[in-house]
């Protein structure tokens, strides 16, 4: 796959924002490998989380979805456009569907099916009710199955999932507005919990409710509400890992995580950290999974733990010293991350190679400040396929779109 790349015009913008105290670099964007945007205005585009398959198989086509406003969380009413990017045709941009089940952060779970060259699926609402709908890009036939996914087996077979309308209650920007809670006032419901979806043909069960997470040992019984979110298979689709958290009193924002790891059938629930704190985390293998998390010592830093042990070691000890979206490379050699903006508002992403240590910067990309935390565009980067390039989201022109950068000669040596 060649793309077309340029360097350098798309990293001198000057943005005009209307915070008079949030004044932008000269440069608002720099980067140190070929860049292009293969999205433009006037609507904004985005694709959301790190952890999903954004290319096709062919490396041809770039998922990504299409907003009329950034000012303010999704309600109800507010429906997103859903297309692919045509990279062989000039990025042309080529809609498929709409939905009415999204947040800023992760969109509508829209990703390519595993084992399929010509399916995705993604989020929607039907009927007062959250579905998930598998549809061919080409022919443009769907199937909708009766609830939503939250992350994807990479055998394609299944999916797990999780009350999207409690996350949007306790997690502003990673829910979805639209369907009541029926279990809002319940701390921890015996009815509700972590859910495994088979998708060909529909069927779904519980696998863990809320109540019976709560009471895990080491229980973490208070007065807040218990919740999960991010869920996420490994690389065989053997096990899944789930965040479990919960505030530490009604009244206050502030939340306890842990992470667990279970098989799809509901068997093998183990938590793999318990320290209070785990933020993003990517499995590097079957049974080993990067995490950015807290442990007794020496704190929090990037953890690599051994599923089902107790085995911890650390990765990028003073070197990757912040949190970030972590993925490995398609070769496994690699870690990419970002991170947030610091004092100057730039979002740095980056590369980092734990056989030898070798940190490669790939570029900075600014964020004006937004009025809430969900209204934020983070680079979520993501590797397509072949591991050659890398995808992001980025508002640094003043508008949030979509961007490639090449990242081939820096995993040659030659960068």
């Amino acid at each position: 796959m060649q793309f077309a790349m340029t360097l350098g015009l798309l990293c001198v913008m000057t943005l005009v924002v209307s915070h008079a105290w949030a004044e932008p670099p000269e440069k608002t964007c720099e980067a140190s490998v070929p860049i292009r945007a293969i999205t433009m205005g006037p609507k904004a585009h985005w694709f959301g989380y790190y952890d999903k398959l954004q290319f096709d198989p062919s490396e041809r086509y770039v998922l990504a979805m299409e907003v009329d406003f950034e000012d303010r969380g999704p309600t109800p009413d507010d429906t997103i456009r859903l297309g692919m990017i045509d990279l062989e045709d000039n990025d042309r941009w080529i809609e498929l569907a709409t939905t009415h089940a999204w947040c800023w952060q992760q969109g509508c779970m829209l990703q390519w099916l595993p084992g399929s060259n010509t399916e995705v699926i993604y989020n929607d609402r039907q009927d007062g009710q959250f579905v998930s709908v598998i549809q061919d890009v080409f022919t443009g036939e769907k199937r909708v199955l009766p609830r939503p996914v939250y992350s994807v087996s990479p055998t394609g077979k299944q999916a797990v999932g999780a009350n999207f309308s409690r996350i949007d209650e306790t997690r502003p920007g990673y829910g979805y507005a639209g369907v009541p809670d029926p279990w809002v006032d319940d701390i921890h419901p015996a009815e509700d919990g972590v859910y495994v979806l088979d998708l060909e043909t529909g069927e779904s069960r519980t696998l863990f409710s809320y109540a019976e997470i709560a009471a895990f040992p080491p229980a973490k019984e208070t007065g807040g509400k218990h919740w999960v979110n991010h869920l996420l298979f490994n690389t065989d689709g053997s096990r899944f890992i789930f965040l479990h958290r919960w505030k530490r009193s009604p009244e206050e924002g502030a939340w306890w995580t842990r992470m667990f790891t279970a098989a799809p059938d509901g068997t093998g629930l183990h938590c793999v950290a318990d320290h209070g704190m785990v933020s993003h985390f990517i499995w590097r293998n079957p049974k080993e999974i990067l995490a950015w998390s807290t442990e007794p010592e020496p704190g929090d830093r990037f953890h690599l733990y051994e599923d089902q042990t107790e085995n911890t070691s650390i990765i990028g000890d003073g070197v990757l010293t912040h949190d970030g979206h972590c993925t490995y490379s398609p070769d496994g050699e690699w870690v990419l991350t970002d991170g947030y903006p610091g004092k100057d508002r730039m979002q740095p992403v980056m590369l980092y190679r734990p056989a030898d240590g070798r940190l490669v910067n790939l570029g900075r990309f600014y964020l004006a400040p937004v009025s809430e935390a969900q209204l934020r565009c983070d680079l979520h980067p993501r590797w397509n396929r072949a591991g050659t390039h890398i995808c992001i989201d980025s508002k640094h022109s003043g508008q949030r779109q979509v961007y490639v950068l090449d990242v081939s000669e820096v995993l040659k040596g030659e960068g």
